[in-house]
């Protein structure tokens, strides 16, 4: 009998057999994707780090036993706190002021979003140091303030001299300045919240005071704190500018020590840097732990810690180790 068309076909398609018998895919070795552009730029980073921290430490420009001498001296510490305490009143204030502002820039009056649109536009236009030395003179234009009836006679008035001391006008100065920029980005993470939790809690008939605090402002933390982190950090190296109000914080200090010791001006430059980036570094740390807490709820699992970075990059580690030992 004549075998059917269709099997002479087939057993003429068949691969022909072997006897190495396949592999299972799991056992499989898989080669990523070669990237020569890639490694070609890391080396080139990495040599360019290389040369600039050795020029770093070996130039004796720098003077680095200058530098440990002053890192910790009380003239520079105390310095240290002024920028602190300065950084700190006006961060607070500034948030409190920005908090103000936007809910006036969305209230539905019409007088109160004008004073808050001109008052944010005024004090992002004019520049810090030109605020500061305008408050640092601002006995010369009125040395006597007082409260009572517009047009009227006064309840009572007040020496400005005697309440307006450099701390005091450095705090003032940098807090109406930052609440200018802290009210635009409070006011674009309220307009961030969905506009379904607004008529959600409408529909529930809560108070808009309680709507705002429990339900709109956490919402809009999320956006609102990343921005402001920023602005924070440049709030941090903006309290350099004291310095012209004759306050003598971090950069002060530094500045009038290299006055008085002219050779040791780049040590002490290099102390206010690394200073400088010790402060910003710990609020980058703060800022990453406070939005990995309001991340919650809006992602399906919150970012690792850099310690679980960490013992994940271990692991990961060791398991391609056993894989190239096993192979």
């Amino acid at each position: 009998m004549s075998e059917p068309p269709g099997a002479a076909v087939s057993l003429a398609e068949a691969p022909p057999p072997t006897d190495t018998p396949s592999r299972p895919l799991a056992a499989q070795r898989v080669l990523p994707l070669r990237r020569p552009g890639r490694w070609i730029a890391t080396a080139v980073v990495l040599v360019l780090a290389a040369q600039f921290v050795h020029g770093l430490v070996t130039n004796p420009f720098y003077q680095w036993d200058r530098f440990g001498y002053w890192f910790l001296r009380p003239t520079i510490l105390d310095g240290l706190l002024v920028t602190l305490e300065v950084t700190a009143y006006s961060a607070v204030l500034g948030l409190l002021g920005g908090i103000l502002l936007a809910l006036a820039r969305l209230s539905r009056s019409p007088v109160l979003r004008a004073v808050s649109w001109i008052y944010v536009w005024a004090f992002r236009s004019i520049p810090l140091i030109v605020v500061l030395l305008f408050l640092y003179n601002f006995s010369a234009l009125y040395r006597t303030l007082s409260v009572g009836v517009p047009f009227g006679p006064a309840l009572f008035s007040f020496d400005e001299s005697k309440l307006a001391t450099d701390i005091v006008i450095a705090v003032v100065g940098i807090s109406l300045h930052e609440s200018a920029y802290a009210a635009e980005v409070v006011r674009g993470g309220i307009l961030s919240v969905d506009q379904g939790q607004h008529e959600a809690a409408a529909a529930l008939g809560l108070p808009k005071g309680y709507q705002f605090k429990r339900i709109v402002f956490p919402q809009a933390l999320r956006s609102i704190i990343p921005n402001y982190v920023n602005q924070l950090i440049g709030l941090i190296k903006g309290t350099s500018l004291v310095f012209y109000v004759s306050l003598l914080d971090l950069f002060g200090a530094a500045q009038s020590m290299g006055s008085t010791y002219p050779g040791d001006i780049v040590p002490l430059l290099m102390v206010a840097t690394v200073w400088y980036l010790i402060l910003t570094s710990v609020v980058s740390v703060v800022q990453f732990y406070v939005e990995r807490y309001y991340a919650r709820g809006a992602t399906r699992s919150l970012p690792p810690t850099p310690l679980q970075k960490l013992r994940i990059a271990i692991t990961d580690l060791r398991a391609r180790v056993r894989r190239e030992a096993a192979v």
